[in-house]
């Protein structure tokens, strides 16, 4: 059991596959994929092959839209920077767009240093990703929201929201599943996109994960109901900080966008 929770599900990765139901979703995205990948954790812990290989798959399925909802990196080791670099020249994009967000291990120890996330996302476009930080960007008529981080404190969800057209297709990223329950979403009514949890990584049959780093414990990971109409969906991540999963695999999920 040691080795199947060390050597063998941390590499075990997941595709998941599942239905998006965006209402006023714009015809032209009727049948897109979206693929959203969360939590890489760039750093000695986690194996760059895996990263690699797992970036691999994703590109293989030819995603009209790649998003990832924070933590690209770990922010454990003095090279996190060349070593971001080297990953992030792999990284699967979007035919039609790639958005990403920050974690709160872009923003380094304490999650107190905004001068680190600020390289993070320059390296993160460098490569082709647009990092959202509390602004929208429109995607051929579906707006994407991208949330900064909770516990970094730089999360301003009215003032991003504000940019909504509500006619329009939206959905929102966001790497804390907590800020679902933080005031500021005023009328958005739609998908909420989120990582953080890594599914607990260790979770016993039929019983929730003893560690969940969340203070509302029922997000471990899939999908949830919310208030005002909106619904959350948090991704296991494809990284981890412990290398240590069980019950709890390496998720990469994979939405056919489709119209409420």
């Amino acid at each position: 059991m040691g080795l199947y929770t060390w050597r063998w599900e941390p590499h075990w990765l997941d595709v998941v596959e599942r239905r998006l139901r965006v209402a006023n979703l714009p015809d032209r995205l009727a049948g897109a994929r979206l693929a959203q990948l969360s939590d890489l954790h760039i750093g000695p812990r986690v194996d760059d092959s895996y990263l690699i290989r797992s970036f691999e798959r994703v590109k293989a399925l030819a995603p009209e839209i790649v998003v990832y909802t924070g933590d690209f990196t770990s922010y454990d080791e003095a090279d996190v920077f060349v070593h971001a670099r080297r990953v992030f020249a792999h990284l699967p994009l979007g035919s039609r767009a790639t958005l990403g967000i920050l974690g709160n291990h872009d923003y380094g120890p304490g999650w107190a240093h905004p001068e680190i996330a600020d390289r993070i996302a320059a390296l993160a476009t460098a490569a082709g990703v647009r990092v959202l930080r509390n602004e929208m960007a429109e995607v051929e008529g579906l707006q994407v929201v991208g949330l900064d981080d909770l516990w970094a404190r730089r999360f301003e969800p009215k003032r991003a929201l504000a940019a909504l057209d509500p006619r329009s297709a939206s959905l929102v990223l966001s790497h804390n599943p907590d800020t679902a329950d933080q005031p500021g979403w005023g009328e958005y009514a739609g998908w909420i996109l989120a990582g953080h949890t890594h599914g607990g990584q260790c979770k016993p049959p039929f019983l929730p994960p003893p560690s969940l780093p969340v203070l509302n414990r029922r997000y471990t990971s899939g999908e949830f109901e919310l208030s005002g109409g909106r619904r959350l969906y948090i991704n296991r991540g494809v990284g981890h900080l412990l290398r240590l999963r069980f019950n709890a695999r390496p998720e990469i999920t994979v939405f056919q966008l489709e119209r409420a």
